[in-house]
């Protein structure tokens, strides 16, 4: 789409958004779960396969450049500073071969090209280096879209007495939506942070993220969750 088509869409989603707002609000949605006493940063699927160009995969690049990959600079600073828990969540196959008779793809292999990311091709599924794991982080392989899914996510969490988890990544209409999903389902507060979450397809962001803080986690700046984890910070250090 070129750039007058994006923005009149983004118009029409607004507008849409506003009077939809109207609706939730007088039948008690938009209620807000807020934040916890310990929260985690769980990073979705912010591999190369999904922030470098050229793959099946690949998502908005001007966003992923300028914008998610600086927001999760920005929350990895905090959530280090602040001595809080940090997961690195990506996706992989072991078995991608679409023909074998047994596979760790289950059925997604027919509705998208999940074979592309062999977990033998460690550079694709590897968390970008921009925004590399340190020491003391966790990094999640996971098979299906929500990365509580037949993972440990869960049990690691409230092993770590999480009770929230700040979620960015991609995509926002399918493994970040279903992460939050999920997450507060086996309740834990969720926080999506707004400018650290992307996808391919324009509007799907904007679309998402309106009806996740409706209904399923609060959608927050980065610069806010920033502040609260320096206040959690604080009273933890007093």
């Amino acid at each position: 789409m070129s750039d007058v088509d994006t923005k009149e869409l983004d118009r029409l989603l607004q507008q849409a958004f506003d009077t939809a707002s109207k609706l939730y609000k007088e039948r008690g949605f938009q209620r807000r779960v807020g934040f916890g006493k310990r929260p985690a940063l769980v990073s979705v699927d912010l591999a190369n396969a999904w922030t470098r160009p050229g793959n099946p995969f690949t998502c908005d690049q001007e966003k992923m450049d300028n914008e998610i990959i600086p927001g999760m600079q920005k929350l990895l600073k905090h959530f280090r500073a602040n001595n809080l828990p940090v997961v690195h969540v990506t996706t992989a196959y072991e078995i991608p071969d679409r023909t074998a008779d047994f596979t760790d793809m289950g059925l997604w292999h027919h509705k998208i090209p999940v074979e592309v990311v062999d977990l033998k091709d460690t550079n694709l599924w590897a968390i970008d280096s921009r925004i590399a794991p340190i020491a003391g982080e966790y990094t999640l392989l996971k098979k299906r879209a929500s990365s509580f899914h037949g993972t440990e996510l869960a049990g690691i969490l409230r092993a770590n007495d999480v009770d929230t988890i700040v979620v960015t990544g991609v995509t926002a209409c399918a493994c970040v939506r279903q992460t939050i999903c999920d997450g507060i389902a086996d309740g834990f507060h969720t926080i999506a942070a707004r400018e650290a979450i992307g996808d391919r397809v324009p509007g799907a962001v904007a679309w998402n993220l309106f009806d996740i803080d409706a209904k399923f986690g609060d959608v927050e700046s980065v610069d806010d969750i920033c502040k609260t984890l320096d206040e959690i910070g604080r009273r933890n250090r007093a």
